[in-house]
């Protein structure tokens, strides 16, 4: 199914050549399968940092995190196909071999090369399953609770269950002001930081002829990328010789009790516990995230 109904006037297509201007709007770059990719610059002085998001959500969340980083680092935000501003092939699968795929046409478009890539839940499994298909791509890695999870502790009424949760996410408001009251008043999304809050409804949703207001990600991809999640890579991290930093919060969700597992089962990993935090760790509270990947980046 296609990912997006309408994309944005301000989407241009990939330059030839390096680089394109901070915030000058998304760049769409060819990734696998016929998906095509939404690039996001968000500014910053210092090495590139790709950033990438969870399920559900788009890039431009990272946007308060980058702010922080700008003194240290130059950093670019991916919206995963299915997602915010990018495209898919109508017969899009949502394999998880094709998140890994858009990572690597990411890194492939942004000069000088990224040598660490920090991600969010699905992002961060992502970018592990990316170095895992070409090794060498990061010398470092930050990753909050990856969902690189071993294929015993993923019981299919589990997944089916996330998936339901996803159809029933309500489809349509009548503007993004009333998705904000919702949303900013029902668990998980008030634990989300405002400002973040507000990137994922200005920059996540889509505007109707009509003016109401609907997620860019529709439910149901949502729901099949849960439905449908990756079971190889948790026995193949002992492949992985970036230096990795596994983050996670304290909540009992499966993503933070393998968060451990994760960290030991890495050749070069060191993991990072926030206790007050919870999956949603990256848009809860964005400058201490900021420090720890700024961390990771000048790390030894």
């Amino acid at each position: 199914m296609a990912a997006n109904r309408n994309l944005r006037a301000d989407v241009r297509t990939h330059p030839n050549g390096p680089g394109f201007s901070a915030m000058s709007g998304p760049m769409l770059i060819d990734s696998s399968k016929g998906a095509r990719v939404a690039m996001h610059d968000l500014g910053g002085d210092g090495p590139s940092v790709l950033l990438t998001h969870a399920n559900g959500f788009c890039g431009r969340m990272w946007q308060a995190a980058a702010r922080d980083l700008r003194p240290v680092a130059h950093c670019w935000a991916l919206d995963f196909r299915g997602h915010g501003d990018s495209e898919s092939a109508p017969d899009e699968g949502y394999e998880w071999d094709g998140f890994a795929d858009d990572v690597l046409a990411a890194v492939d478009a942004i000069y000088p090369t990224p040598r660490l890539a920090a991600g969010h839940s699905l992002g961060g499994a992502s970018i592990l399953k990316a170095e895992l298909a070409r090794p060498g791509t990061f010398d470092r890695a930050w990753v909050y609770e990856p969902v690189t999870i071993p294929a015993y502790s993923l019981p299919r009424e589990g997944v089916k269950a996330l998936g339901d949760i996803a159809r029933m996410r309500k489809e349509f408001f009548v503007s993004r002001q009333a998705a904000y009251e919702r949303y900013s008043s029902r668990l998980p999304f008030n634990l989300l930081d405002p400002e973040v809050l507000w990137a994922y409804l200005d920059h996540g949703f889509l505007e109707l002829a009509d003016g109401t207001v609907t997620m860019k990600c529709p439910r149901e991809v949502e729901a099949t990328i849960f439905e449908n999640p990756d079971r190889s890579a948790f026995d193949r991290l002992g492949e992985i010789a970036a230096a990795v930093t596994v983050a996670t919060g304290t909540d009992t969700d499966p993503p933070a009790m393998v968060a451990p597992q994760i960290a030991d089962a890495l050749p070069n990993a060191t993991l990072e516990t926030f206790e007050d935090l919870t999956h949603f760790g990256p848009i809860q509270d964005p400058p201490r995230i900021a420090a720890s990947i700024a961390t990771a980046l000048f790390g030894d």
